[in-house]
């Protein structure tokens, strides 16, 4: 659509003379002005000259009148094209246009589970922390319940029944065979000051030329503290095939037999010093030497150099 141009722009328009420099370019704004809220829809157009710096920009903050009028006609164009109408906004109790509450989006959960990420850390830190302390005390119990080993000292020995003589095993071959019956006793000391113990043992084996012609089991039992206790046990056999072993056997001048024996076996003890947690384990192997005399009704007793503890 064309439009009407006024005076002051026909003037602006026209031809400078051929002496003068050429004009910058212009360029047009077109801003409503005050009659077109009365129903005029015609805008003005104005030249407006381009500038080469930003000291020279309009938008540069000046103190003069044109400045002031084109702020005061951009925000005023601003104002009544949002609205298209006059008075188209609320004002408040200032006088200021009311205008819509901006909304940010975004989710603000990410600090509270910056804060849960936290608090975790410090939970695993915390355990960490306790267990750490916790293994160091086991450890500490542990170093000081480890010299506390139980002391095995085997006393004496019974024999109840004593027989060497001829037989034949379960083949039908005729050898020397060999009937024990017999109890052991044997001594436990528990040093531990702050725990008991569970003693247990290996088979208690009575050995004649590497052949073993009687056999005993100690039954597991616990032990106090700072205790001490006598145990017996039964080491017997019957009819036992001594084969190439019993020709060295002689019968005595009074019908009875004086052979050389070994007692082989090893004593376990556990502690419980903390529960299941922490536990000591010790064991000691003991073989002694002893000859036992079939006419001979006495125990037979075992001296310190006559057992070696290891």
């Amino acid at each position: 659509m064309l439009h009407a141009k006024s005076e002051s722009d026909i003037t602006s328009l026209a031809p400078s003379s051929p002496s003068r420099s050429p004009k910058r370019p212009v360029y047009y704004v077109q801003s409503p002005s005050r009659d077109s809220q009365d129903g005029d829809k015609s805008a003005s157009m104005q030249p407006t000259p381009s500038f080469n710096s930003p000291m020279e920009s309009p938008s540069h903050p000046s103190f003069g009148r044109h400045s002031r009028n084109s702020s005061a006609s951009r925000f005023s164009g601003i104002f009544r094209s949002s609205s298209g109408r006059k008075n188209g906004r609320k004002r408040n109790d200032k006088g200021w246009p009311e205008c819509n509450v901006i909304l940010e989006e975004g989710k603000y959960d990410e600090f509270d589970e910056e804060k849960g990420l936290t608090r975790r850390c410090q939970a695993l830190l915390a355990l960490l922390g306790f267990v750490v302390l916790f293994t160091i005390f086991c450890l500490i119990i542990w170093a000081a319940g480890r010299p506390f080993k139980a002391e095995i000292t085997v006393r004496s020995m019974v024999v109840n029944n004593f027989y060497v003589g001829e037989g034949s095993d379960f083949t039908g071959v005729v050898t020397k065979m060999m009937t024990v019956n017999a109890s052991l006793r044997i001594s436990v000391y528990n040093p531990a000051t702050f725990y008991g113990i569970h003693v247990t043992s290996t088979p208690i084996n009575l050995i004649y030329s590497d052949i073993v012609v009687a056999s005993g089991q100690l039954k597991k039992y616990f032990q106090p503290r700072k205790s001490r206790r006598t145990v017996l046990v039964s080491i017997e056999a019957a009819k036992v095939p001594l084969y190439g072993a019993g020709s060295s056997l002689d019968a005595a001048t009074n019908g009875g037999f004086k052979v050389p024996l070994k007692l082989e076996f090893e004593i376990k003890s556990r502690g419980d010093v903390v529960g299941k947690l922490v536990r000591t384990k010790h064991k000691k192997e003991i073989s002694c030497d002893l000859v036992i005399d079939s006419t001979s009704t006495k125990p037979i007793k075992f001296k310190k150099n006559s057992c070696v503890y290891s």
